[in-house]
């Protein structure tokens, strides 16, 4: 009789490459913008906000402070003064995540925001950790 471990390489061994398919279970989705003159829409800001679990406000409020621009959010859209690359938005979209999705402890995507205290805090649905949010 074999043991699990000699069964189990076996099967990978037998198995193609291409026939393995890994996707995380977090994905954050693509950027997708349009310029128009002076402005950046990003077109999918609302998948995205959705996506992260947060509010489509908290995410504008750090977009906009973080590129140093104004904006409006117009029918889950938003809209930038400037222009800006898909890599420029997307950087500021994966630092977001690090900062406000994460779990600091175990890295998991599943958190919300709390409020303790008059303190914004980030707590993991995985592992029950707590961190407070730097204010935006």
């Amino acid at each position: 009789m074999r043991s699990y471990e000699e069964l189990l390489e076996r099967a990978l061994e037998k198995l193609a490459d291409k026939d393995v398919v890994r996707r995380e279970r977090f994905e954050i989705p693509r950027v997708s913008i349009v310029r128009e003159g002076a402005r950046t829409t990003l077109k999918n800001f609302s998948q995205i906000a959705k996506a992260l679990n947060r509010s489509e406000e908290h995410l504008y409020k750090y977009m906009v402070k973080s590129l140093g621009t104004a904006g409006f959010v117009d029918n889950g859209r938003l809209v930038l003064n400037g222009k800006f690359t898909e890599s420029e938005i997307q950087k500021e979209i994966d630092d977001y995540v690090r900062l406000y999705v994460l779990c600091k402890e175990c890295g998991a995507p599943d958190t919300e925001f709390v409020k303790e205290e008059r303190v914004l805090m980030i707590r993991c649905l995985a592992c029950g950790a707590k961190h407070p949010v730097r204010n935006i």
